[in-house]
């Protein structure tokens, strides 16, 4: 909202909420400064502190990777042996280098590590990649991908009954709220005849709502079916005898 405040109280529900450096989150979760912290994977597993992991919140999807100058013919592994590499992610890259019994100088910076080969900083750079055009516009590609990360809760270990409690409210709602995104409801009319053939298609929750229509013959047919197969759904339900289809976004999906 334009402002420098870091602490404010949620307006319907028990919880105070801290605006923090994600890489300061593991440290305050696991100290108990605060109970619960939604960031990256990539940083929890940087940090390594000794916080859990509660859930995977399907946004925020990244990689952490390897990239190396394009015009650089890549071997394997074996190509990073006393190779200099710019990184914000030591710990993690130190692990890699370990598991494939690899010696490498590591460049620890804290931003713009993809401008490192270029002024000569270092030969290669491991760094978090969405779609890859930061790399591709620094004259890079992508060889190697060390992890794949999206947004996560964690929570201290040592929260007490009645802070479980609340949080198990707080991620009710929140799986609530993904479902809901994950998911289209569809309605559609179609001939009684073609009736097992579209509940095989459209299985829905536990199964699709049918509705008599009042011309003989057909029913009304309510169903869920999944944001990513839903262009796959709609062609077969089409084939299937299908008319009239309706998709509607769901508000919250409570299952």
């Amino acid at each position: 909202n334009g402002t420098d405040v870091l602490k404010t109280s949620a307006s319907n529900y028990p919880a105070d909420i801290l605006f923090l450096r994600d890489d300061d989150i593991p440290q305050y979760v696991e100290q108990q400064v605060a109970d619960i912290g939604i960031l990256g994977e990539n940083i929890v597993f940087e940090k390594n502190r000794d916080v859990e992991i509660l859930d995977q919140l399907g946004f925020a999807h990244c990689r952490l990777s390897l990239a190396i100058p394009k015009e650089e013919a890549y071997t394997g592994p074996g190509w990073f042996m006393n190779k200099k590499i710019a990184t914000s992610y030591p710990e993690l890259l130190n692990r890699y280098l370990a598991e494939h019994n690899l010696t490498a100088g590591i460049e620890e910076i804290s931003g713009s590590v993809e401008i490192a080969p270029g002024i000569g900083l270092a030969e290669a750079v491991c760094d978090i990649v969405s779609s890859g055009s930061t790399l591709m516009t620094n004259g890079l590609k992508e060889v190697e991908v060390l992890l794949k990360s999206q947004a996560v809760v964690i929570a201290n270990r040592n929260l007490d009954e009645e802070k479980r409690k609340i949080l198990g409210k707080l991620l009710f709602r929140i799986r609530a709220v993904r479902n809901a995104r994950e998911n289209k409801y569809i309605l559609l009319n179609a001939p009684r005849e073609s009736l097992h053939e579209i509940c095989r298609i459209l299985p829905g929750i536990k199964s699709p709502t049918i509705l008599p229509l009042e011309e003989k013959g057909w029913c009304s047919i309510h169903s869920v079916v999944k944001e990513d197969e839903f262009w796959e759904r709609i062609d077969q339900l089409r084939n299937a005898g299908a008319q009239g289809i309706l998709v509607i976004p769901i508000e919250k999906m409570i299952v």
